[in-house]
């Protein structure tokens, strides 16, 4: 399989002198094309630190980050917003959606905000692998947990990233909506040719990743893959 990701001795440290924080130590990782990883560590381990570099949220303090082939960290603000924005979909625990926006427009933000023109048949599919396309017209106060999720999926989808990034997905959901959620997830990213990296801190879903990742006091300690 390609590698569509790679990670050469990435790390984060916050702050200065006595209150230096080592978030996350030299690490590299290949993401291999059309894989589910999930991230697992204790709670302050790096797991979100290391997630949120690999999307290019977060600049790393040293390293370098490739997104097919392309060096992340090189690129002008701008020019990552747009990388973000085009390759890399992301799901959060907190839903993140406008309240004051209908689910049909939450969905299409990402496009908007590119100025690009949605490809509705490629909406419509989304929304009907992810079962939301009788919530177009609902507002986010008006869905349970479990479709709000649904519906940051599909903001996440629509947009044709190579990656779909999510930070503890199912934290606000119950055992069994979270476990539909990820489902969904891997269902949707099958079919639309997609990579998932998830980080949770539910061995349960772990178990569901062809990859699992695991996280130890800032550092990438082992990587366990399922098929083998």
């Amino acid at each position: 399989m390609a590698v569509i990701l790679r990670a050469e001795n990435i790390e984060k440290t916050y702050g200065k002198g006595q209150l230096q924080v080592e978030a996350l130590k030299p690490s590299s990782l290949e993401i291999e094309e059309g894989f589910f990883y999930a991230i697992i560590g204790r709670s302050g381990s790096g797991k979100s630190t290391l997630l949120h570099i690999l999307g290019g949220l977060d600049k790393p303090t040293g390293g370098k980050l490739y997104l097919e082939g392309e060096s992340v960290f090189d690129l002008k603000d701008r020019e990552l917003a747009i990388l973000r924005r085009r390759r890399i979909g992301f799901v959060f625990q907190a839903f993140n959606l406008l309240q004051e926006h209908t689910v049909e427009e939450n969905i299409l933000m990402p496009i908007h905000l590119d100025d690009r023109e949605p490809d509705m048949d490629h909406f419509n599919d989304v929304i009907k692998t992810l079962n939301i396309k009788e919530k177009l017209k609902y507002y986010p106060d008006e869905l349970s947990g479990g479709e709000k999720q649904r519906v940051a999926i599909a903001r996440a989808l629509v947009s044709k990233p190579a990656i779909v990034l999510a930070d503890e997905p199912t934290g606000n959901l119950d055992e069994n909506t979270g476990q539909e959620v990820i489902k969904l997830m891997k269902e949707s990213a099958k079919k639309f040719d997609q990579t998932i990296i998830l980080v949770t801190h539910d061995l349960e879903i772990a178990k569901e990743a062809d990859k699992i990742i695991t996280i130890t006091d800032g550092r990438i300690s082992s990587i366990e893959d399922k098929a083998i």
